[in-house]
């Protein structure tokens, strides 16, 4: 039996998802020691090998292979445009992507004005505003605190995840509309959904049963 490789994006996530993972009996003890400097991580009993990544490079490891199955939030799956299967929302990570500004900034929105826009994902934000809203807008990337782009007049709105809005609310801004919901999701490699089709569809169908269970 080969081995099935995951990866996860680093961080609360991976956290959530082996807490996840326990409960449908998949373990792996050597990630849970803190002073590791491993990069790899196996269960030699359930053939099963764990990586940590940045939460924009799973959908490439798991598009190319290297990863048969990835967990990642819904965000990066609709910034990174991959060729993989997104098979099951695992409900927990939940969050928002929004159009955030300061109030008198709605207005733009609503008339359709040439407004910069600061993000951290611009095909999300593209997507948006030229897709769905049918609207002109020029995007900026930026990495860091997105916030900060209409404080200091660099843009009028920004594209960002929100979760509970009170940095937006210290910033003086606000959510002026919400573009999608959020949340982990589990992504799987194209070929490995055909070769190990059994062993991957009993894990989607055991983290379904344990939602159900839970009353996700």
């Amino acid at each position: 039996m080969r081995y099935l490789t995951f990866a996860l994006g680093k961080g609360r996530l991976a956290r959530q998802t082996l807490d996840t993972f326990e409960q449908i009996g998949i373990t792996c003890q050597e990630m849970k020691d803190k002073d590791t400097r491993k990069l790899i991580f196996v269960n030699e009993e359930l053939k099963l090998r764990f990586f940590l990544s940045k939460g924009p490079d799973v959908p490439t490891y798991v598009e190319y292979g290297a990863a048969d199955i990835g967990i990642v939030g819904k965000d990066t799956i609709l910034e990174e445009k991959r060729n993989i299967y997104e098979v099951l929302d695992l409900g927990f990570g939940k969050c928002r992507m929004c159009v955030c500004g300061p109030k008198d900034a709605q207005e733009l929105l609503q008339h359709q004005e040439l407004i910069r826009v600061a993000t951290k994902y611009p095909n999300i934000a593209k997507d948006y505003f030229y897709n769905k809203k049918h609207q002109t807008v020029e995007i900026i990337k930026l990495n860091g605190s997105i916030e900060l782009a209409p404080i200091v007049g660099l843009s009028e709105v920004i594209v960002d995840i929100v979760e509970t809005g009170s940095t937006l609310k210290e910033n003086g801004l606000q959510v002026l509309e919400e573009i999608c919901p959020l949340s982990a999701r589990m992504v799987v490699n194209q070929v490995s959904m055909k070769m190990e089709h059994e062993r991957i569809s009993k894990m989607i169908m055991d983290l379904k049963n344990l939602q159900e269970g839970l009353g996700k």
